[in-house]
């Protein structure tokens, strides 16, 4: 829901009129909001099979493979583990406050310790993460579209951009449908591999745990490759972003479904990664067997260990089956990337420019900046972008999971994750400030500044330095940034029986529930963080000036069971 005409409040008498896309929720899909309880219709079992859909991608495949054929499988396999338990351990806090809150993650960084344009650098670094992996899943799709049906490369990858956008632009109810029908395909393509080579080559796995790599790395265990290997797989941490666009739409824990909602926010959330690192390690297996066969170059592309595994069994019929397990899996994560990367943009613009025109045009920006990173041929360049990345993200996830998990523990920021822009200073130190200056150091190490074995382990340097920094510039501030004024409509002190109860929004006079209400003193009256954040004109009066404080608003309305 985003105003593109006028920038003025607009008067009780003129309600802002939002554009026909951005006011259609079925497909705007609460893109800059709170998630209501009334769009969360979805089980908690639905809501997780989607989410775990969204990881059918096989850049794992071609993660794992260049780590252990870089650095051997000893301290491959090692790198490929580590990563996933940092992956798992800082997923957990905060797929269980999207969750619980209904919030993305852009809008739980603002209230978890980064302010409300600090959070605006993380919703850029959340983008690159969607295109950079649309990239790269769309290079595999392009590989297996040339394999299969002899087409170029390069229409290849056109051919990828545009076959998610229907889907994408319809939200989240056909991305849930298209996940749950491409699912029994993508399980038996994904198993199919392993079996045959179970019964046709059984001593391969033996022969995978002693292999050194194709650089000389050698089979022993090496620090500097566990550093750097865990580097490159740590470059999916920002995955949990991606999770939580499908577990805002958790519906409420109750005693009744208390149990399977744990377990649901558990597998959707950081469970992902568990799946991910079997994948790694499993297509870093697929690629060694295929080694001799197709070389180095072709092994590093999921396609070709696919077909070589399946040779055995399907003979001429292992070519299409592992081309449409591919373009099966493909399509599945992209469009989680596209949809994801809209929200994302939409969150970026919205803070800029004050305007949203509804989340569905920024799908076209997201493509667009991923199909030139395909032309351009990122995939060669997997290791090193990969590695650079993960410096910047892991930062950004290790100040988050602090916050919630240290600080709100210590009290040192509030025990809620306030998001609307009412209530938020514009930059908070604690997250924001620590996510700038370990990333800035890991950056530095990572391009050799203090020798071997920092750049080796840039990411721990960032996720340490992250974790260290974000409760003590909490502590020294005193917390005093996290909240720029009381939220008295639903805050910890404000008397609220039923957070479905609405509020009619004074601008666009359409009814919010209230978590998505803040009391504007401009409008003197209830406003929804969505015409909150695109008045230009309001100069934050209520965060400052004789205007600041609280508004009383009218009892709101509550829906009759």
């Amino acid at each position: 829901m985003t105003d593109t005409a006028t920038t003025a409040p607009a008067s009780p008498a003129e309600p802002r009129r939002y554009a026909e896309l951005a006011a259609d929720e079925s497909r705007e899909d609460y893109s800059l909001r709170y998630a209501p309880h009334s769009f969360r219709r979805w089980s908690p079992g639905t809501v997780a099979g989607t989410a775990l859909g969204g990881i059918a991608y096989l850049a794992d495949f071609a993660i794992g493979a260049s780590i252990v054929f870089a650095y051997g499988f000893t301290s491959g396999a090692a790198a490929i583990l580590a990563a996933a338990v940092i992956i798992f351990l800082t997923g957990i806090p905060i797929a269980r406050a999207c969750a619980t809150y209904g919030l993305d993650m852009d809008l739980v960084t603002r209230g978890a310790g980064f302010g409300y344009f600090g959070s605006t650098l993380t919703s850029l670094i959340y983008a690159s993460f969607t295109f950079i992996f649309f990239a790269l899943e769309g290079s595999i799709m392009a590989q297996a579209m040339h394999q299969a049906f002899g087409l170029p490369v390069e229409i290849g990858y056109l051919v990828t951009t545009l076959i998610v956008i229907p889907v994408v632009f319809r939200g989240m109810g056909a991305l849930a449908k298209v996940q749950a029908w491409t699912q029994p395909v993508w399980l038996i393509g994904l198993v199919l591999p392993f079996l045959v080579l179970a019964f046709e080559a059984p001593g391969s796995w033996g022969a995978f745990a002693s292999f050194g790599g194709t650089e000389g790395a050698g089979s022993g265990f090496s620090w500097i490759g566990f550093g750097f290997g865990t580097g490159i797989a740590l470059s999916l941490i920002a995955q949990i972003g991606e999770q939580a666009d499908y577990l805002r739409f958790m519906p409420a824990r109750t005693p009744a479904n208390s149990r399977r909602w744990n377990l649901a926010v558990l597998a959707a959330g950081p469970g992902w990664v568990v799946i991910g690192a079997a994948k790694q390690l499993g297509g870093a297996f697929l690629a060694f067997v295929a080694l001799e066969a197709v070389g180095t170059t072709h092994a590093l592309e999921p396609i070709a260990p696919q077909i070589e595994a399946l040779r055995p069994w399907l003979g001429g019929l292992a070519l299409p089956a592992a081309a449409l397990f591919v373009i099966v899996s493909q399509v599945k994560i992209n469009v989680t990337n596209a949809y994801s990367g809209s929200l994302s943009w939409s969150n970026f613009f919205s803070r800029l420019t004050h305007r949203h025109p509804g989340r569905v045009w920024y799908i076209f920006l997201n493509l667009a900046i991923a199909l030139t990173l395909m032309e351009l041929n990122m995939f060669a360049m997997l290791g090193t972008l990969l590695g650079f990345y993960s410096n910047v993200g892991i930062a950004w996830i290790a100040a988050v999971a602090a916050d919630l998990v240290i600080n709100k523990r210590l009290g040192l920021s509030p025990p809620y994750i306030e998001f609307k822009r009412a209530y938020l200073h514009a930059v908070n130190p604690a997250g924001f400030g620590a996510m700038v200056i370990a990333s800035t150091v890991s950056i530095l190490a990572f391009s050799g500044l203090f020798g071997t074995y920092a750049e080796a382990f840039s990411t721990f340097i960032a996720a340490g330095l992250a974790l260290l920094l974000c409760p003590l510039i909490a502590w020294v501030t005193r917390g005093k940034y996290y909240l720029a004024r009381p939220n008295e409509v639903n805050g910890p002190g404000a008397a609220v029986a039923d957070t479905t109860a609405t509020h009619v929004c004074s601008v666009c006079a359409t009814a919010y529930e209230l978590p998505d209400i803040a009391d504007c003193p401009v409008q003197s009256g209830p406003i929804c963080s969505l015409c909150c954040s695109l008045d230009a004109t309001c100069g934050d009066a209520c965060r400052k000036g004789a205007h600041k404080g609280a508004v009383v608003l009218p009892m709101p309305s509550v829906r009759a069971v």
